[in-house]
């Protein structure tokens, strides 16, 4: 099998070298390494991108539709909190899946390395 996209191995949660579901070790954790070709997931550096950016995003979406409901129908104080609680952390919680997988995915193909003064 070829190699999956960017995009396969953050809707699938799949390895980027070999393409076996094996890429998640939990909900938006990574798993130590590949069950199937071995490769090392701890190896690549994700970091915190993803979840500073999606933050940004999400935010920006979710605070808008609260006051555009606000504004249209201003319902009781509990609907909004019954209402984008859950889909703030639905939203967060999937994004930031096929974020971290999307990047890891983009490290794996372009052969990322930590940044260095000369090639060792």
């Amino acid at each position: 099998m070829a190699e999956p996209t960017p995009l396969q191995c953050g809707l699938g949660g799949l390895c980027p070298r070999c393409g076996a579901k094996t890429l998640f070790g939990g909900v938006v954790r990574f798993a130590q390494r590949c069950t199937a070709c071995g490769l090392d997931f701890d190896a690549f550096n994700v970091g915190d991108g993803p979840a500073a950016f999606l933050t940004l995003i999400l935010g920006t979406i979710i605070t808008a539709a609260a006051v555009i409901l606000e504004l249209a129908v201003s319902p009781p104080f509990w609907v909004h909190i019954v209402l984008w609680v859950p889909l703030t952390i639905a939203a967060v919680m999937l994004s930031l899946r096929l974020a971290k997988g999307m990047l890891i995915s983009s490290e794996y193909r372009n052969r990322a390395r930590e940044g260095r003064l000369r090639d060792e």
